[in-house]
């Protein structure tokens, strides 16, 4: 059965760590859907500018638009990218914090990296009691997580990583769960991780 996984981004955005599983993904045949968060920028357009080289990505819909459909039948994992002020910025959506909150209650696979796994997922409750790894430093936002150095960690159905370096792991530890590990050593090795 095909798997679907759906990207959030937020203006300020790292790059690296959107591209990397989208693409990695793509590569074992889960469709990919990006979701720009508030309409990725302020003029509402598609076009959403990272937080580092200001690379501008062209998602695919809005989450305001997905919103008419039942996202959380439709997608079996969510990702969220890391970087600063696009972590902050999911975080400050009270649409991304809902959907995020249901697909986690509907046991759907909850993915985030770097800063993300302490600014908006701790918030909303989903590490409380799990294992996580993020960005260093960040582990101190979160209050009752169980942190570890891992460059991935996974718990349930929550994956966290710790940074751009680690967003190949992170994506073939998503294609892992979704299609099993063989699906993602051979992602790994296509693209000599």
């Amino acid at each position: 059965m095909a798997k679907n996984a759906l990207v959030l981004l937020a203006e300020g955005f790292e790059e690296v760590e959107a591209i990397t599983p989208v693409d990695y993904l793509c590569r074992a045949g889960i469709a990919v859907t990006v979701a720009a968060i508030g309409g990725g920028t302020a003029d509402g357009s598609l076009n959403v500018k990272g937080a580092r080289a200001g690379l501008t990505v062209i998602a695919d819909t809005t989450l305001q638009d997905l919103g008419q459909f039942p996202l959380i039948d439709q997608f079996d994992a969510i990702i969220i990218p890391g970087g600063m002020p696009g972590a902050a910025n999911i975080a400050a959506s009270a649409e991304s914090g809902a959907l995020i909150t249901k697909m986690a209650a509907a046991g759907k696979l909850i993915c985030a990296i770097c800063a993300a796994p302490a600014i908006v997922l701790a918030p909303l409750g989903l590490l409380s009691g799990k294992k996580f790894t993020c960005f260093p430093g960040m582990e101190e936002k979160v209050q009752d997580g169980i942190w570890t150095d891992a460059r991935v960690a996974i718990d349930g159905n929550i994956i966290t990583s710790r940074a751009a370096g680690t967003a190949g792991a992170f994506a073939i530890a998503i294609i892992g769960y979704l299609l099993g590990e063989t699906a993602g050593e051979k992602v790994a090795q296509s693209v000599l991780l």
